[in-house]
């Protein structure tokens, strides 16, 4: 698939609104009951970038950037503004947020996780786009050094470790992190005199699997 390493305008991106959307098919039965079942295995996000855009000087920057992608031809990346930390928004990566595996002697590469649980259910979220330089990772409690204990690729959110953790051991990772998305119209249409009216155009987004 087609994808661009670029980061989406931070600014605009930290203003837009948006989140996680599933797909459920329900069956209403005869008794009265239901059958619900997803066909998707995760959530896909989906934003509207538009409520970011502040200034004249933004939609320059937003076309530029739509024009260079070729609309929805290249993805690229994007700074969810609710959800781009592997721990709470208001706190910074821990090497110990995320559980991302279990040591086994063999293994040395691990994918990169977020964890989203509410009592005994959980989802967990591959993590495809890490930030450079935001990765912390622990075995067994112990952090690594980055670069001589272990290896991050940007690109796919996996940890490759210089040795096998040994078995048993848990491998925690903390970071920062885009989500993969496109443009999800070939057309960004923006009026500039409802723009200036204090109309939002609207630029919407959707996540992409990479």
């Amino acid at each position: 698939m087609s994808f661009h390493e670029i980061l989406f305008p931070v600014d605009i991106a930290l203003n837009s609104e948006g989140g996680p959307t599933r797909r459920t098919v329900i069956v209403a039965l005869v008794s009265g009951h239901e059958e619900r079942n997803s066909p998707w295995a995760g959530s896909r996000r989906a934003f509207n970038a538009g409520y970011g855009v502040k200034s004249i000087a933004d939609i320059e920057e937003i076309i530029a950037f739509f024009e260079a992608r070729h609309g929805r031809l290249y993805g690229f990346r994007f700074r969810d503004p609710f959800d781009f930390k592997s721990c709470r928004i208001a706190e910074s990566p821990a090497p110990d947020d995320q559980v991302i595996g279990t040591g086994d002697a063999s293994d040395t590469a691990f994918q990169l996780v977020k964890r989203y649980t509410s009592g005994a259910a959980s989802y967990a979220r591959p993590v495809k786009k890490p930030v450079a330089g935001s990765v912390r990772v622990a075995v067994d409690g112990a952090e690594q050094t980055d670069g001589a204990d272990f290896t991050v690729d940007e690109t796919t959110g996996v940890v490759t470790f210089a040795s096998p953790p040994g078995a048993g051991l848990a491998v925690t990772a903390g970071f920062l992190f885009d989500t993969p998305v496109r443009f999800d119209s070939d057309e960004l249409r923006i009026n500039l005199a409802a723009f200036q009216a204090g109309d939002i155009p609207s630029i919407p987004l959707i996540e992409v699997l990479v």
